[in-house]
Parts: structure tokens; C-alpha cells; sequence
């Protein structure tokens, strides 16, 4: 038994050895690795749209470059959304130093009323000028944003254009009906329909979210829909991180009862949106633990920053697959609990199948 366990001891050390030199190379080298993953996203959701072109006698060189240039579109649109967003937000940014110094004050007034001494606290310390910064900071790196929007494009086209000839090729390297074959198939299409769901999801979310909040008359209402949108993207915390600045704009225009309001909104919305449309076809489908959801966005947060959070449920996806080859490794998915997802069952939902 003791000599079983040491090889397999020493197997697990490199391997942690290894895992840890690539995660330290991969941070060093952030920004190729972001390109690299926002393009295998971008190219998991247009995939599909390909896919139906195709279907209606497109060329596939020709559907390629269609949703190429759809998708370059969408992405300068969002880029322009965004900027023009931060630019009402900064405008107004004196108005709102102005409204939260009268909230403090009026705090201040009511904790002396009760008899609490909050002199030590200053109200300049509440400074709104570090948005302002912040905001131009990302400004002024727009040019390099649409450096890298290029860079992506570029490699997410030749991705897609690769696209049809990798089931040919894996089956060379596995076999013709491999079971391996069948698993990472599954598992790819799994990705796929994660990515394509939780998109639709989030747009329906950041349009609703923003448009009520335009209703109310909350300042930079596209901004905090758009980051909706976005942060939707990040399991469990990316809702709550985009809610919480609308929230605090609400409660500098209207006091508690429009903060409140903001809060209930976002509370119906995920009740709404969230459980009955994605929670369900990830309960059916996925059903990773909770806990290596949240690992993973922490891991790929230190790695890739604000992308490896957005896309850390795709990159673990991408990590089990790997594990799931390598029958040295394929342990790991069974001590995480998700070998389950690489057997055969009940078919998968897919993105228009609710």
C-alpha cells in the first residue's frame, strides 16, 4: 500500500508544481492570455450563429466572416455604450458631491441628535472626485481597448474558420466512437450552451434593469444596465457588484426610499430572470458545486483580473476537459465531484430550449 501511495504522492506534487509555474507564466503574461480567452468565448458564442447560416446554404468562409463583423459591431457599439455612459457620469460628478455631502451632513446631525460622536470621521473623506479619475483613466486607455477589440477579432475569425475540421481531427487522435471522444464532446457542447444562455440571460437583465432605472430617473441608468449586462457574467457576485452602484446613485437622488426601490427591482429581477430562465437549464445541466464556482473566479481573477472573473466558469469547463484526457488526471474530477458531467444521460437543453 505505501509503495502505491508514494508514486502517486510525488504525481500530485508535480503536477501542483507545474499547475502553479503555468499560473504565475499565464499572470506574467495577462493581456496575450486575455485576448486568447475572450476570443474562445466569443468564438463559443458565434459558433451557433455560423451554424444556422450554414444551415440556409451560406458558405462556411462566407458565414464566417458575416458574424465576424456582426460581432466587431456589437463590440464597438458596447465599447461607445460604455464611454458615452462614463461621460454623463462624470459630468455630473459635482452634483452628486454636492448631494452626498448633504446626505453625511444630515447622518452627522442625526447621530449627534442621538448622542454618538462622529467628529473624528470627516466628510470630505467621502470624495467622489476618485470616480472622476478612474473614469478617465479607462478613457484614455479606449485606444488600446480597441488595439486589443482588434487582436481579438482577428483570432476569434480564424477560430471560427478552424472550427469545422477539430471533430475530424479529434477523432484521429482518440479514434472514431471513443468514449473519451463522446465525453469531450459533451462537455464542449455544455460550454457552448452555458455561454449562448447566460448571454441571452444577461441581456434580458441589463435591458430591463437599465430601463427601469431610466424610468425612475436614476442617473447613468445605461452604465449601470450595461454593467449589469457585463457583471452577469461572474456567478453568484457579478449581480450584486453591478446593483450596488445604482443603489447608491438612487439613494444620493431620492434618500432611502429610492435606494429601497433600486433594491427591490433587483431582488424581482433575480427571481424573475435569473431562476426560471438560467438557474434552471444550469441545475439540469451543469450542476457544478458551488464551491468550485467560486474558487474558480477567484483563481482566474488573480490570473487574467476582471476577464478571468467573467469567463471563470468557460475556463473551468476548459480545466476539467484537460483533466478528463489524461487518465493520470482524470482523479481530479472525480475528487471534485463533476465526473458525472462527462457521462452519458438525459440530453442537454440547448440555448432555444428554455
Amino acid at each position: 500500500m505505501t509503495g502505491l501511495i508514494a508514486p502517486r504522492t510525488t504525481q500530485f506534487l508535480l503536477l501542483a508544481a507545474l499547475v502553479l509555474l503555468l499560473g504565475l507564466g499565464l499572470r506574467n503574461a495577462s493581456d496575450l492570455a486575455t485576448i486568447l480567452v475572450v476570443s474562445f468565448v466569443l468564438t463559443l458564442l458565434a459558433l451557433p450563429a455560423v451554424g444556422l447560416l450554414r444551415r440556409h446554404g451560406i458558405p462556411h468562409p462566407v458565414a464566417v466572416a458575416l458574424v465576424s463583423l456582426v460581432s466587431l459591431l456589437l463590440l464597438l457599439g458596447l465599447l461607445g455604450l460604455l464611454a458615452y455612459a462614463v461621460n454623463l457620469l462624470v459630468t455630473d460628478i459635482g452634483f452628486f458631491q454636492a448631494e452626498l455631502d448633504s446626505r453625511i451632513a444630515g447622518f452627522f446631525s442625526f447621530a449627534r441628535g442621538l448622542g454618538v460622536d462622529l467628529s473624528p470621521i470627516r466628510s470630505s473623506s467621502f470624495n467622489l472626485g476618485a470616480i472622476t479619475g478612474t473614469a478617465i483613466a479607462w478613457v484614455s486607455r479606449l485606444g488600446d481597448l480597441m488595439m486589443t477589440a482588434f487582436f481579438v477579432m482577428i483570432a476569434t475569425f480564424f477560430l471560427l474558420l478552424e472550427a469545422p475540421a477539430l471533430p475530424e481531427r479529434a477523432a484521429r487522435i482518440f479514434g472514431s466512437g471513443s468514449t473519451l471522444l463522446d465525453q469531450v464532446s459533451r462537455m464542449s457542447g455544455f460550454m457552448m450552451d452555458f455561454m449562448v444562455v447566460r448571454t441571452e440571460t444577461n441581456l434580458v437583465h441589463g435591458l430591463v434593469f437599465g430601463g427601469i432605472l431610466m424610468a425612475m430617473g436614476v442617473h447613468a441608468a445605461v452604465l449601470w444596465g450595461a454593467m449589469t449586462f457585463l457583471l452577469g457574467y461572474i456567478p453568484y457576485l457579478g449581480l450584486i457588484a453591478a446593483a450596488l452602484p445604482a443603489i447608491f446613485f438612487a439613494w444620493l437622488q431620492f434618500g432611502v426610499p429610492g435606494a429601497l426601490a433600486v433594491i427591490v427591482v433587483t431582488v424581482v429581477l433575480n427571481m424573475v430572470v435569473e431562476n426560471p430562465v438560467f438557474s434552471y437549464f444550469a441545475a439540469r445541466t451543469f450542476e457544478l458545486p458551488a464551491v468550485l464556482v467560486v474558487f474558480a473566479v477567484i483563481l482566474f481573477g488573480w490570473l487574467l483580473g476582471v476577464v478571468g472573473m467573467l469567463f471563470a466558469v468557460p475556463l473551468l469547463m476548459m480545466v476539467l476537459i484537460l483533466f478528463q484526457v489524461n487518465e493520470e488526471t482524470r482523479w481530479i474530477n472525480v475528487l471534485l465531484g463533476v465526473d458525472r458531467l462527462f457521462e452519458p444521460g438525459d440530453a442537454a437543453p440547448g440555448p432555444d430550449q428554455g
